[in-house]
Protein backbone atom coordinates (compact mmCIF):
# COMPACT_ATOMS: atom_id res chain seq x y z
CA UNK A 1 0.00 0.00 0.00
CA UNK A 2 0.79 3.60 -0.64
CA UNK A 3 -0.11 6.88 1.72
CA UNK A 4 0.23 10.42 -0.09
CA UNK A 5 -0.71 13.58 1.92
CA UNK A 6 0.04 16.66 0.41
CA UNK A 7 0.53 20.04 1.64
CA UNK A 8 1.39 23.55 0.73
CA UNK A 9 -1.57 24.96 -1.07
CA UNK A 10 -3.12 28.37 -0.24
CA UNK A 11 -4.86 31.73 -1.29
CA UNK A 12 -1.92 33.21 -3.61
CA UNK A 13 -2.23 36.82 -5.57
CA UNK A 14 -1.55 36.40 -9.62
CA UNK A 15 1.87 36.16 -10.49
CA UNK A 16 2.49 34.62 -7.28
CA UNK A 17 4.45 31.74 -6.16
CA UNK A 18 3.52 28.31 -4.70
CA UNK A 19 5.36 24.84 -3.49
CA UNK A 20 2.78 22.08 -2.88
CA UNK A 21 4.71 19.01 -1.34
CA UNK A 22 3.14 15.51 -1.49
CA UNK A 23 4.42 12.86 1.46
CA UNK A 24 4.76 9.52 0.53
CA UNK A 25 4.75 5.97 2.62
CA UNK A 26 4.32 2.60 2.17
CA UNK A 27 5.68 0.31 -0.99
CA UNK A 28 8.16 2.26 -2.90
CA UNK A 29 7.90 -0.38 -5.88
CA UNK A 30 4.28 0.81 -5.95
CA UNK A 31 5.06 4.42 -6.43
CA UNK A 32 7.97 4.61 -8.92
CA UNK A 33 6.03 7.22 -11.12
CA UNK A 34 4.73 10.48 -9.48
CA UNK A 35 2.24 12.75 -11.13
CA UNK A 36 0.31 16.02 -10.02
CA UNK A 37 -3.33 16.36 -11.03
CA UNK A 38 -5.68 19.06 -10.59
CA UNK A 39 -9.81 19.59 -10.36
CA UNK A 40 -12.09 22.50 -10.17
CA UNK A 41 -16.39 21.63 -9.83
CA UNK A 42 -17.56 20.29 -12.38
CA UNK A 43 -14.77 19.00 -14.69
CA UNK A 44 -13.13 16.26 -14.98
CA UNK A 45 -9.59 15.73 -13.40
CA UNK A 46 -6.36 16.90 -15.49
CA UNK A 47 -3.31 15.54 -14.98
CA UNK A 48 -0.53 18.61 -14.38
CA UNK A 49 2.95 16.85 -14.38
CA UNK A 50 4.51 13.72 -13.75
CA UNK A 51 7.91 12.23 -12.98
CA UNK A 52 8.75 8.76 -14.49
CA UNK A 53 10.59 5.98 -13.31
CA UNK A 54 13.83 7.29 -14.81
CA UNK A 55 13.28 11.17 -13.61
CA UNK A 56 11.80 11.92 -16.59
CA UNK A 57 9.50 14.85 -16.21
CA UNK A 58 6.30 16.05 -18.70
CA UNK A 59 3.91 18.68 -18.43
CA UNK A 60 0.32 19.67 -19.66
CA UNK A 61 0.58 22.54 -21.81
CA UNK A 62 -0.82 25.14 -19.78
CA UNK A 63 1.81 24.89 -17.05
CA UNK A 64 4.77 24.32 -19.19
CA UNK A 65 7.38 27.00 -18.23
CA UNK A 66 6.10 28.17 -14.98
CA UNK A 67 5.54 24.65 -12.96
CA UNK A 68 8.51 22.50 -12.04
CA UNK A 69 7.65 18.62 -10.61
CA UNK A 70 10.13 17.05 -8.45
CA UNK A 71 10.97 14.53 -6.05
CA UNK A 72 13.19 14.48 -2.72
CA UNK A 73 13.86 10.64 -2.42
CA UNK A 74 15.56 10.53 0.54
CA UNK A 75 12.84 12.17 1.76
CA UNK A 76 9.98 10.61 0.00
CA UNK A 77 8.80 13.86 -0.74
CA UNK A 78 6.82 14.81 -4.32
CA UNK A 79 6.93 18.50 -4.82
CA UNK A 80 5.37 20.88 -7.30
CA UNK A 81 7.21 24.55 -7.63
CA UNK A 82 4.29 26.40 -9.53
CA UNK A 83 5.59 30.22 -10.09
CA UNK A 84 3.55 33.06 -12.05
CA UNK A 85 0.33 31.41 -11.00
CA UNK A 86 -2.70 32.73 -13.03
CA UNK A 87 -6.59 32.64 -11.64
CA UNK A 88 -7.22 29.96 -14.26
CA UNK A 89 -4.73 27.31 -11.79
CA UNK A 90 -6.94 27.23 -8.95
CA UNK A 91 -8.11 23.85 -8.17
CA UNK A 92 -7.72 21.44 -5.82
CA UNK A 93 -4.54 19.58 -6.61
CA UNK A 94 -3.63 15.88 -5.80
CA UNK A 95 -0.87 14.33 -6.36
CA UNK A 96 -0.87 10.28 -7.17
CA UNK A 97 1.16 7.39 -7.96
CA UNK A 98 1.49 3.80 -10.09
CA UNK A 99 4.32 1.48 -10.22
CA UNK A 100 5.55 2.84 -13.51
CA UNK A 101 4.76 5.10 -16.22
CA UNK A 102 6.61 6.81 -18.75
CA UNK A 103 6.26 10.85 -18.58
CA UNK A 104 6.31 11.42 -22.82
CA UNK A 105 2.69 9.57 -22.87
CA UNK A 106 0.42 12.50 -22.74
CA UNK A 107 -2.01 13.00 -21.41
CA UNK A 108 -2.03 10.95 -18.18
CA UNK A 109 -5.06 8.97 -17.72
CA UNK A 110 -6.88 9.16 -14.12
CA UNK A 111 -7.29 5.39 -14.00
CA UNK A 112 -3.93 4.72 -14.25
CA UNK A 113 -3.38 5.64 -11.46
CA UNK A 114 -3.51 3.39 -8.07
CA UNK A 115 -3.01 5.80 -4.73
CA UNK A 116 -4.48 9.26 -4.42
CA UNK A 117 -3.78 11.81 -1.91
CA UNK A 118 -7.10 13.76 -0.01
CA UNK A 119 -5.73 17.04 -1.92
CA UNK A 120 -4.46 20.60 -1.32
CA UNK A 121 -6.59 23.58 -2.18
CA UNK A 122 -4.68 26.21 -4.18
CA UNK A 123 -6.73 29.59 -5.26
CA UNK A 124 -5.34 32.18 -7.35
CA UNK A 125 -7.08 35.96 -6.81
CA UNK A 126 -6.26 37.90 -9.76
Amino acid sequence: QVQLVESGGGPVQAGGSLRLSCAASGDTYRRGCMAWFRQTPGKEREGVAVIDNDAQTNYADSVTGRFTISQDNAKNTLYLQMNSLKPEDTAMYYCASRQWCFAYLWPLKRDHYNYWGQGTQVTVSS
